[in-house]
């Protein structure tokens, strides 16, 4: 694996990319409240026991947005924040390309460095996390090949190299799922008789049941979806929503099951040049049975490429990957 900063190699294996189904309308509209914050591409956002926001950028910074007053740095993970959970005792856990997962105490503003290798093998990009009730935390690694700022290259190659871990209280990780195709957000069932787990790349979200000894199969929740599903949350009446990031991707999805060595030759030009994501502003909420309850679907020259949500208060907060701004939506 190459170092942070170096553009590492591709090996692309032939993929056939899975089939798009529609959704419903859009039913949800409104004008979107657009929170610029100090840093760009707040990934993730959720909500702690006061109604703040938190959220983490690009630069590193972990970002505290308290009702009616201005968003503030509280801390710098000096990595790549992604996901975030707000802990049963009010710390933030926070997965980092860069550093695993960690734990940050808003009152100290201290880190804590939960998990950062697997077997031996250190995290490569940390993607989303989520904690029970007894203190279980289950988390998800992207691709055990790339960091965040090369995750084109996850995308391009099209391997499966996603997994799903659980942490124990005392502090031992055991791998609960590999193979995953981008394995992203992470959310437990209300009654956490289930893992609820979205893979990117693969177009569906997936109900993983809990059993004593980790997880039973997967069972898809909804799938074929017709963009590419990131971070999700638990909303306050037991759906899941899930943010779409984009539109399906034409030329990706093109190359993917064809010769290999046409991938490798596209990775040999600028980062840049690779195929973009499709500026959207796109979440949907699922009920357990994958019945899609309601959508939003608009875009926002403020906002684009939303990549994390939650439901608070009557709100909808999103965050992205194209801006350097959270957003609110009035449900």
């Amino acid at each position: 694996m190459a170092t942070p900063g170096t553009k590492p190699p591709v090996d692309p294996v032939r993929w056939q990319p899975p089939l798009s189904a529609p959704l419903p309308p859009p039913d949800l509209s409104g004008p979107l409240r657009i929170v610029d914050v100090p840093g760009h591409a707040p990934e993730d956002v959720v909500v702690d026991a006061d109604g703040a926001i938190w959220t983490g950028t690009d630069d590193g910074a972990i970002v505290r947005i308290r009702p009616g007053s201005t968003p503030e740095v509280v801390a710098n993970t000096g990595g790549r924040p992604l996901g975030l959970a707000v802990a049963r005792d009010g710390r933030l856990l926070i997965c980092d390309s860069h550093r695993g997962l960690l734990r940050l105490d808003p009152v100290s503003r201290m880190f804590e460095t939960l998990v950062d290798q697997v077997a031996g093998r250190p995290l490569t990009f940390c993607s989303n996390v989520v904690e029970s009730q007894d203190g279980t935390i289950y988390f998800t690694e992207s691709t055990s090949r790339f960091h965040y700022e090369y995750y084109k290259g996850a995308v391009l190659e099209a391997r499966a190299s996603g997994s799903l871990f659980r942490r124990d209280v005392d502090g031992r990780v055991t791998t609960l799922s590999t193979g995953l195709r981008f394995a992203n957000g992470v959310a437990l069932a209300a009654d956490e008789s289930a893992l609820v787990v979205a893979e990117t790349t693969a177009c569906r979200v997936s109900k993983y049941p809990l059993t004593p000894s980790g997880v039973g199969e997967p069972v898809p929740l909804i799938e074929n979806l017709p963009g590419y599903p990131d971070n999700i949350s638990l909303a306050p009446d037991g759906r899941i929503w899930v943010a779409l990031v984009s539109e399906r991707n034409a030329v990706g999805e093109w190359l993917a099951p064809r010769a290999p060595a046409l991938r490798r030759l596209l990775w040999k030009l600028p980062y840049r040049w690779m195929p973009n994501p499709k500026p959207v502003v796109w979440a949907i909420a699922v009920d357990l049975d994958g019945r899609v309850q309601a959508q939003l679907r608009t875009t926002d020259p403020r906002f684009a490429l939303a990549t994390g949500l939650v439901e608070h208060d009557g709100k909808l907060w999103l965050g992205c990957i194209g801006a350097s701004a959270v957003a609110c939506l009035d449900l």
